[in-house]
């Protein structure tokens, strides 16, 4: 079996050989990866692409603008809405697909008007298990490369090469479009994105790690990762969430005492959670949890959402 090592340095001569690559850029830790190393063998011929729509939170977008910097790849940014399509706003459990299909569609576009012909994404092997995965098959059909798919990188050794590298990424937990807090069947719309956005700062303002808000018709459920759930049952807690989450326009607020899991809510989420789509595993680093999480979370009072 080859090493990492020589799987990295194949993929990066694979990379080589073309005249020029648009990679799909989320900032997410696998297509960071693919980013620096079509940097690396081509330097100005390979541009990282992010395409901005309401799915996307703006968070997510300043740190592909950061990482895209950190790397020191050109950064192009495309718009487009998933809500123009009928079928995207009716989130059936093939919404992935469509999701996937424009946004990829827009990367094409781009990388045309820039006279490039490969069009790169993130899939890794890892991603490959046969379990449901309706984006693979929009990356199928509009035949973009999936280098780290190509290789057999898997996610454990994409986060290994991130981190040689001293990509701040390299650990970064997972974060789905944001419909993906919208359960299967529950159409989606700009009012629900924006209260889950809105929501979801709040928890990262309060020191959350791994976390969603998932949106069923007003009722806010909030998942937190495993080791934050004693943080989330915190009365002080509770009665934050509930003031601000109702600021922001939930009717109900929850927390599931199951925590964090990808895919809760539709069959999709756990197969597409990374490059618009999943960035990875759900840990947090040893040094971050060895913080006292509860002492710095409460230490100040909770910010509103403003």
């Amino acid at each position: 079996m080859a090493s990492i090592e020589e799987k990295t340095r194949a993929l990066r001569d694979d990379l080589a050989e073309r005249d020029g690559v648009l990679v799909a850029f989320s900032g997410g830790v696998d297509s960071s990866v693919v980013a620096a190393l079509a940097h690396e063998a081509l330097g100005e011929d390979a541009v990282a692409c992010t395409a901005k729509s309401e799915t996307l939170p703006e968070a997510e977008l300043d740190d592909a603008r950061r990482v895209a910097d950190e790397i020191g790849i050109r950064h192009e940014i495309v718009e487009f809405s998933e809500l123009d399509d009928p079928d995207f706003v009716a989130n059936g459990d093939d919404r992935c697909y469509h999701c996937r299909t424009m946004r990829l569609g827009k990367m094409f576009e781009a990388a045309e008007e820039l006279g490039i012909s490969v069009v790169c994404d993130g899939t890794n092997a890892s991603d490959a298990d046969g379990g449901h995965r309706p984006g693979l098959q929009a990356v199928d059909e509009l035949d973009a490369y999936s280098p780290l798919l190509v290789h057999d990188v898997t996610k454990e050794e994409v986060r290994a090469i991130a981190d040689d590298r001293e990509l701040t990424v390299a650990d970064k937990p997972s974060m789905a479009c944001l419909s993906s807090r919208i359960p299967t069947g529950l159409e989606v719309t700009e009012e629900k994105l924006s209260r889950v956005e809105k929501a979801e700062n709040l928890l990262r303002q309060w020191g959350f790690s791994q976390f969603r808000v998932r949106d069923h018709d007003g009722l806010a459920r909030i998942e937190v990762g495993e080791d934050e759930l004693d943080v989330a049952l915190d009365p002080d807690f509770a009665a934050a969430a509930r003031e601000h989450l109702t600021d922001v326009g939930f009717d109900h607020v929850t927390l599931d005492l199951h925590g964090y899991r990808t895919g809760s809510v539709s069959p999709g989420d756990a197969a597409d959670e990374d490059e618009a789509g999943a960035n990875g595993d759900a840990t947090r680093d040893e040094e971050a949890a060895d913080e006292p999480l509860v002492e710095d979370v409460f230490a100040a009072e909770y910010p509103s959402a403003e």
